[in-house]
């Protein structure tokens, strides 16, 4: 896992930029701490920042050449397939001079063009500069789990894996106030989109060429999905084709020359996860993060349960809202992009302290996006179907208004979501989702913002969104959403740039695109019907996992952020983020709205106004260090 950057000059204005290399590769030390190297060319300039998981050795480091010197690579990620994929370069004449995966994704690029991307498993963002050509391919895996940004200008085309080594190659920091307002909405920034105008993140599945000025996009891959027409299949035998699916991916994504372990929640996921590694490492090592002080949320026990049942070396790191709080900061202060999902401090700490042990962890994230296994999945089932239940909560609409609404109680949170939930009744399909993604409505995050946005491109933006969800009750459709927006934007994100920044390699073997293509092939009462969800990826290993894992609430986590607000956090909000004199001289938001979130969150029914607080803060400390 690494760190890329790189400059292609348009003119010789943009090939003077090749400087700033240097430091731009610096600010990705943490994603690749084992080596920083820069390439020098007539049109371009590659920079990497290595972190060695494969072939240890010098020679392995990058940027890479070929034989010849034509061709340049600059590669984060891993292809787990590179073995079986050098053997047959080899039979064709090729000759290596190390045993990376980066030599071999180098050529077989050179062998088949654009052509490579289907024959690769695993995950990446990679850039190939052609010299005599005077080509340079930038390619993304097919979920978009590593990340990659870009920028054209009229001087030089730049691209890097973070923000801030594209701030350090030079490129205009003009807020996107269409970003800023989609952010308000969902705590993050939908992709393609940042923060910044004209700078995008390139698609997952999508790869780009550029030469003499001009950039050309193109989808190499998308989820097959077709919900009208799909394959009935038996569902003992769909069972087992999923077990045998998700082993291969464990085992394919064991491939490591450093010390590996697994993240290990206590819930099903990661349990599938260790279940299936165990078949193949001994004394496997796993890694799980308890709350001392949130008993609620505390699944160290269930972690237990399957560590001792699958004999892993089990490391439980218990945390204290002290250390929570004392993370936040290093957290704020490595997001270079704002990034409100709260979760990214205790994701950020389990990385910190797995790395202490191992380099590379296994985890079970994205199997709630495939297999549907959040509770909105069930919410939208029920609001697509109907019942008793859902005709009751609907009829009730009008009372939950009026009950003290928050995160911070078990009653008041059950009341916040029963209220969501009937307000989500009321909507169209398209709109039920967007509520329910959302953490504050569109209306209110108009009336947030100072500046202007352009509504007609942030209905562009909507629609690229919600465009796959059809109006004929198909659970199947909130998922392929999910799979392009929360998965993509804030679950990946999250924890890439989190064990990035503790220089921590995390796979996930569940975002397989055989396994994704097999996960959107099956019915969909497969996957979530009426009381359940995630339904055949937990009877296919019920046999296997220790019977208490089923038929108890999934808890999710909560950062304490009401406590914080109130406490340790009050005056730096009070005084400095959203102090009423900055916020006014900043003239990015309403100060009046501001401060009705301020009074709601100190009322009897705060609602989601702590995670909206929470958004502002971190857009604040982002604004300070990189704006001001």
């Amino acid at each position: 896992m690494c760190g890329i950057a790189g400059i292609y000059a348009i003119t010789p204005e943009g090939a003077g930029k090749f400087s700033l290399m240097k430091n731009a590769v610096s600010l990705l030390s943490q994603r690749g701490p084992d080596c920083q190297r820069i390439h020098n060319g007539k049109r371009v300039c590659m920079g990497h920042a290595r972190l060695s998981v494969i072939d240890l050795s010098a020679e392995a480091s990058q940027p890479m050449q070929d034989a010849t010197g034509r061709y340049t690579i600059v590669y984060n990620g891993e292809v787990y397939n590179f073995r079986q994929l050098r053997e047959r370069l080899v039979e064709k004449g090729y000759k290596f001079a190390t045993s990376s995966d980066s030599e071999v994704v180098l050529y077989q690029y050179i062998n088949d063009g654009p052509k490579c991307l289907d024959k690769f498993v695993g995950f990446f963002a990679f850039a190939i500069y052609d010299k005599l050509d005077d080509v340079l391919f930038i390619a993304r895996d097919r979920m978009g789990q590593k990340p990659l940004l870009y920028y054209q200008g009229h001087d030089s085309f730049v691209f890097a894996s973070e923000m801030k080594a594209l701030m350090a190659l030079g490129i205009p920091r003009k807020l996107d106030v269409t970003s800023l307002f989609a952010y308000l909405q969902f705590n993050y920034i939908p992709s393609p989109d940042t923060i910044f105008e004209n700078v995008k993140k390139l698609n997952p599945g999508h790869y780009l060429y550029i030469s003499k000025g001009q950039v050309k996009e193109v989808r190499y891959y998308s989820i097959p999905y077709n919900y009208s027409n799909l394959e009935v299949m038996d569902y003992e035998h769909a069972q087992r084709m999923l077990r045998e699916l998700i082993e291969q991916s464990v085992a394919e994504r064991l491939v490591s020359d450093v010390p590996l372990g697994a993240f290990l929640s206590g819930g099903i996921d990661s349990s599938v996860i260790v279940a299936e590694a165990s078949k193949h490492v001994d004394n496997l090592s796993t890694f799980s993060i308890g709350y001392a002080d949130e008993p609620f949320f505390d699944e160290t026990h269930y972690a237990q349960l399957v560590a001792d049942k699958f004999h892993t070396n089990h490391h439980v790191f218990k945390l204290t809202n002290n250390d929570l709080y004392e993370c936040l900061y290093r957290v704020l202060d490595y997001l270079d992009e704002p990034f409100a999902d709260s979760s990214a401090i205790a994701v950020n700490i389990l990385s910190r302290e797995t790395r202490k042990h191992v380099t590379v962890a296994l985890s079970g994230d994205g199997a709630d996006e495939v297999f549907g296994g959040y509770n909105k999945h069930l919410a939208h089932y029920k609001a697509l179907h109907g019942g008793i239940a859902t005709a009751l909560v609907r009829m009730a609409s009008p009372l939950y208004g009026m009950l003290p609404q928050s995160r911070n109680t078990k009653l008041s949170n059950k009341i916040r979501q029963l209220n969501r939930f009937a307000k989500g009744l009321k909507l169209s399909e398209q709109d039920r989702y967007m509520a329910w993604a959302s953490l504050m409505d569109e209306d209110t995050a108009y009336l947030m913002l100072n500046r202007k946005v352009l509504m007609q491109e942030n209905t562009r933006r909507k629609f690229n969104i919600i465009n796959c969800i059809r109006d004929d009750k198909q659970i199947g459709d909130i998922l392929y959403a999910d799979m392009q927006l929360v998965l993509v934007s804030d679950m990946l994100f999250k924890v890439d740039m989190m064990s990035m920044a503790e220089s921590l390699e995390v796979r996930s073997p569940f975002l397989d695109h055989r396994l994704v293509n097999f996960a959107f092939s099956l019915p969909c009462n497969y996957l979530v019907n009426s009381r359940r969800r995630k339904m055949i990826l937990q009877d296919a290993y019920r046999q296997q996992l220790p019977y208490e894992l089923y038929n108890r609430p999934k808890h999710g986590f909560e950062v304490p952020l009401l406590g914080w607000f109130k406490g340790e956090l009050k005056s730096t909000i009070d005084n400095d983020y959203l102090n009423d004199d900055f916020i006014r001289e900043q003239n990015i938001f309403n100060p009046e709205m501001v401060q009705q979130l301020k009074q709601q969150l100190h009322s009897k029914s705060p609602g989601d106004s702590q995670a909206h607080i929470w958004a502002l803060v971190v857009f604040q400390h982002w604004w300070k260090k990189y704006m001001l």
